[in-house]
């Protein structure tokens, strides 16, 4: 929805005003100008990026719609799971777990949290540390570099499409710089011409360089940075998880290691101690 308002917004505002000011937008429709534009643009992001940035970048659409894929409900689920896992692992030990990790389909642990299940990145992320868990792994510090690692080059894997498209930005304005120059090579073979005519093409020319920095800064770049949002947003999803997993691992109790897991969060998606406490105790009502 913020898309489509946004884009609106940009369109009404930059059309509009020039409209009102006087000018007339039949102008403005010059498609070559833009095949020229945006083609290259097109061809540069090909030479550019790797396949795989390539297939990322199908989803941009989808994921600039969707936002980020985490609320405060996917939270309280989050939390929930791990105070589940903590506490069968303060009660029956850790090989209690094995069963659940090694098979998370079919488990009835994790099927009681269903938006993580589904999530194929968490339990992976989730199952790797509780299986060195169950082997004996308890040096935090050792967990957390091998957290750190992998939470790294996930960053860099989503880093890559953004700074893709930051790139376009940046040199999307230079293409319209050539559209223009080409328009002004094409005015001048028509020199002999009414200045009426020049006028025109003069004019037409000039929108090429309007496109390529409305492009730009009006869609590229924010995209870029919607995108850098939401990834940014999305990482506190898996840094709770690690926070979790930490304080689990220095000692602390079910409960206070959900609560190191839960300043993890953003503010505008953390629960409440009260929910989180709500949760749990629901959650310890089942198990019983």
């Amino acid at each position: 929805m913020r898309l489509i308002i946004g884009t609106i917004i940009v369109f009404a505002s930059v059309l509009g005003g020039y409209t009102v000011m006087g000018g007339h937008l039949e102008v403005l429709w010059q498609p070559f100008e833009a095949v020229i534009i945006l083609g290259a643009a097109f061809g540069a992001f090909i030479i550019a990026n790797t396949k795989a940035v390539l297939k990322q970048s199908l989803g941009v659409f989808g994921i600039l719609f969707r936002g980020p894929r985490y609320n405060k409900q996917s939270y309280v689920e989050l939390l929930g799971l791990q105070f589940t896992i903590f506490r069968l692992i303060q009660s029956q030990g850790p090989l209690a777990l094995e069963r659940h990790i090694e098979d998370p389909h079919n488990s009835d642990l994790f099927a009681r949290f269903p938006s993580f299940a589904s999530n194929h990145h968490a339990v992976e992320f989730m199952r790797d540390y509780l299986r060195m868990v169950t082997v004996g792994t308890y040096a935090p510090h050792e967990l957390e570099a091998l957290m750190d690692e992998e939470l790294e080059t996930h960053n860099q894997e989503q880093e890559r499409l953004i700074n893709a498209i930051q790139a376009i930005a940046d040199g999307t304005p230079a293409l319209g710089i050539v559209a223009a120059v080409l328009g002004v090579i094409k005015t001048m073979g028509a020199i002999s011409e009414p200045p009426e005519v020049l006028g025109h093409m003069i004019g037409g020319a000039l929108v090429g360089t309007f496109l390529g920095v409305f492009c730009a800064y009006g869609f590229f770049a924010p995209m870029a940075q919607a995108l850098r949002n939401i990834h940014e947003a999305e990482s506190k999803y898996f840094l709770s998880m690690k926070a979790g997993l930490l304080a689990h691992v220095s000692g602390y109790a079910p409960s206070i290691a959900i609560e190191f897991a839960r300043k993890a969060v953003m503010s505008e998606d953390r629960p409440t101690f009260d929910e989180v406490e709500r949760s749990t105790s629901d959650l310890k009502l089942a198990t019983r």
